[in-house]
This record gives structure tokens, sequence and C-alpha cells, in this order.
């Protein structure tokens, strides 16, 4: 079969986005389950060595053994093969003919023996997957793949769009904006503390992250240790299952945030509570970008921000004057998919019938499909945001239209003195109507107040009044 060409991928994430999303296919992949399988399996060998529970190894012997993660698309190609074909002797390096398995953990198994038997290790192939079930081993690989996801590719997105968001805060922290609440002109605002509103709602989900702990486990065929205890019932295996967990995370995890911890409750199945809790986060940062992204649209197409023309885009193919705020968009529609996968593998995977089934496996091999989406989301925001520039100008001039917003702070000043009636006093003159700067000047001149009152009552203006916005997009 020729070379899958991006054109002909059925889903977009392999095809149309293959660019952006490239980048996971080391950890999310089929050849990413494949080399997470195989690492599990040759942690635990050394680890039954480490125990005392088999011989010692060598130091070239334990080397060999880590080695044989090191695989290639050749390698991984082999364990599906024994999968999905068998493998005739001549490629077994000595171990003879492999029949088809029709099983794909126990495909990973016979490969690592395959390429235990060109060592010194013969004698120690049968201890391979000793007293483990497959869900054991593949647990344990999507906790390795799932943090290798996350750490690796995920975060550096977010932090990247967080930081994006973040320096708009602050360089515009001063610029006023005129507030809308119901859509209708409200009490004036900074355009820095309304990003750093998302900045900061996004920054509260990035640290979560950074602080969760994935469950993975490693206890048998039904939870119960039964092939453990009957092989080596002294072994306190409950001890080996936290120490090999924690050694297993220590080696592939410990240059990131997000890490892996024992499960020691479980029935065949890790219970996935930990998958629906660390995709909850997910739909909520996605939940909060697909709010920036309507609010960047909405910005953009009342012109408080311009978007950069990019020498040779398109923006409609029969309007020519368009630039559309595309990349907001694309945002929006794969965060939401992204996010109707999320929730449904939380929905799902957490329920299991009795000890074990099996549709959670295939399920389960979708879980890059939404790290995908959610990758090409945040891409295309931070594409986005190199592209615009705030359009100070109209977004002042927007304020200036819009006199009657300071309303709320004369009444107010009013009330403190202890003036009759000053909401009703201003809701009759401003409610629903256009007011210009002069009427609520004359409005003030009326008033029987000291002059002093009148004086600072005439100094607010929609400009001066954001409160403590500027320091809140600063500083929060």
């Amino acid at each position: 079969m020729a070379e899958l060409s991006t054109l002909m991928a059925i889903s977009p994430i392999d095809g149309r986005y293959r660019r952006k999303t490239e980048k996971l296919a080391q950890h999310m992949s089929e050849f990413g389950l494949i080399k997470s399988r195989v690492i599990v399996e040759v942690n635990y060998l050394d680890f039954l060595s480490q125990k005392k529970i088999i011989r010692p190894l060598t130091q070239e012997e334990r080397a060999a053994l880590y080695a044989i993660p090191n695989m290639d698309l050749a390698g991984a190609q082999l364990v599906k093969d024994i999968e999905t074909k068998g493998v005739p002797a001549e490629k077994t390096n000595g171990l003879g003919e492999i029949k088809k398995t029709n099983h794909d953990v126990k495909s990973v198994e016979y490969y690592v023996k395959i390429m235990m038997n060109l060592t010194s290790m013969k004698d120690l192939l049968e201890y391979v997957h000793l007293a483990l079930t497959s869900e054991d081993v593949t647990n344990t690989a999507y906790g390795i793949m799932i943090c290798d996801t996350v750490n690796r590719v995920m975060l550096p997105s977010m932090e990247t769009l967080w930081g994006n968001i973040h320096t708009l805060a602050v360089d515009n922290a001063n610029l006023p904006m005129l507030a809308r609440t119901h859509g209708q002109p409200a009490s004036p605002t900074t355009v820095g503390k309304e990003f750093a509103v998302f900045s900061e709602r996004m920054r509260r989900q990035i640290a979560q992250l950074q602080a969760f702990r994935i469950l993975v486990k490693l206890n048998g065929a039904t939870g119960n240790y039964n092939a453990h205890m009957i092989a080596y019932p002294l072994i306190d295996w409950r001890q080996f299952s936290r120490d090999f967990i924690m050694h297993l995370d220590k080696q592939y995890n410990a240059d990131g945030p997000m890490r892996m911890t024992p499960n020691l409750v479980t029935t065949q199945v890790e219970s996935h509570d930990t998958y629906a809790e660390l995709f909850a986060i997910f739909q909520r940062f996605n939940t909060i970008l697909i709010g920036f992204d309507q609010d960047m649209w909405r910005y953009i197409s009342d012109d408080w921000i311009k978007q950069k023309p990019k020498e040779g885009e398109v923006g409609s193919s029969t309007m020519p004057h368009k630039v559309n705020p595309i990349d907001f968009e694309n945002s929006e529609g794969n965060c939401s998919m992204s996010n109707a996968l999320f929730g449904f593998f939380s929905s799902y995977l957490p329920i299991e019938r009795l000890q074990r089934h099996l549709s959670d496996s295939t399920i389960e091999r979708c879980f890059g499909t939404a790290f995908a989406h959610s990758l090409v989301a945040y891409e295309s925001t931070i594409a986005g945001l190199g592209k615009i520039n705030i359009n100070e100008d109209k977004i002042g001039q927007v304020l200036a239209d819009h006199p009657e917003v300071i309303a709320e702070a004369i009444q107010t000043v009013l009330r403190r003195e202890g003036a009759m009636r000053p909401y009703e006093q201003l809701s009759k003159l401003t409610r629903g109507k256009p007011v210009t700067t002069n009427e609520l000047t004359e409005f003030i001149n009326s008033l029987d107040i000291s002059e002093e009152l009148r004086d600072e009552l005439l100094a607010i203006t929609p400009q001066n009044y954001t409160g403590i916005a500027a320091d809140i997009a600063k500083h929060r």
C-alpha cells in the first residue's frame, strides 16, 4: 500500500491539520502505544530483577534490555505483524514461527522476547509479562503517553497562548474601553483588563494541569495479585506496585510537572476516574478559549481590533476586501469538537461492567484525536493573535460616543452626599435614549450642590471612569 497522503486522510487531524498535529504522533499514535507498552514490559522485567525476584542483570544486560524500547517504525510494524498475521521463524531471532495472536499486548510480549533472544538473557524470556494482565501494561502505557502528551506538547502550547494574552493585558492595561453588559453600553473598563480576565482564568487551569496526578495500576487480572501471590507468596506485591509505578514515573516523567501515581484498589481495569478529571480540565480551558475567541470575533467585527492582511491570502472567494477572523473561528470549532470527545470519554470510561470489558480499549485509542483538536485550536488562536492590532482610535471614539455610562458614577457620588433619589433622576435623563456630554453637564449644573461637589462631578469622564481596571490588568 502506498504511503498515505494527507489528502486521503479521513480525519482532518491527519490531513488538513497534519502540520499542527504531527508533534503528537510520537506520543498518541499506535506507534506511541506500542512503544509505551514495550517500555512497561522492559521496566517490569528489570524491576523483578532489582527486587531479587529473578536473577540479577549485568550492566550489559540492562543496557541491552533498555535499548529495546528505542524502536523505529520497523520494530513497531513487527509487533503489528505478530498481532495481525504472524511472523515466520526467520524473523524471530531463533524463537521459531509465531502465529497470528490477534492480541495487541501479547504481540508486544513476543516482540520483547524476540529482542532478548539475541542477548544473554535467553534464560529470562518466560519472566517477561510474568503475572501481568494486559490492562496492567496498557493502563500504565497510557499513563506514560498522557503525561508525555500533556508535558511535552499540550502544556507548552497552552502556556504560549496564555503568555500572549497576558502580554496583551499588560500592554493595554491603561487603554479605556466601553464595556457591554447584556450587549449594552456599561461602565467603562480597559482593553488590558478584559484580556486579563481570560489570562487569569487560563492560568488557573494550567496550574491544575501542572499539579495533576494520573492513576495507574499493576495488580493482575482482577486486581487481587492472584497470579503474583500464587507464584511468590512472600513478596509484598502492593509495595512492589507502588515502587514500580513510582520508578516508572521518575524515569519517564521526571522532567514534566504532570505525573503518575499508583491506584491499589481496582478491578482488572484502572477505574479511569482521573481520566475524567483530567479531561474536565481541558474542557474548562477550551470553554474559556471559546469565550475568548467569540469576544475577539466581536471586537474584530466592530473594528475595535484590526487584522493585518497577509500577503497572498484570500479572505473571500467573491469579496476581495475581506479579512476574515478565520483563526479565531477555527479555534472555536476545534475547541468545541475536542470538548465533545473529552465529555464522552469522561462520561463513558469510568463505568465498568463487573471486572472487565473491552470497549474502553477502542475509545482510549481516540484520546489523541481529542488532544489534537485542542492543539489545533491553541495554535490557531496563537496565530490569530499574531495578526492583530488594537484600534485605539475606534475604541476611543466609541467610548466618547457613550457619555451616559458615567450616569452610574454621578448617581453614586450624589448618594454618598445624601441627595434625594439620584438614581431616579439619572434614569429619567439617560435610560434608553442617547445622551450628550452637554446634557450631562447641564444636569450637573442644575443641581443644588456645593461648587466643590459640582467640580468633582464635572471631572468624571468615560475615559477616567475605569476604577482600578489598569491595576487589575497589570497585577491582578
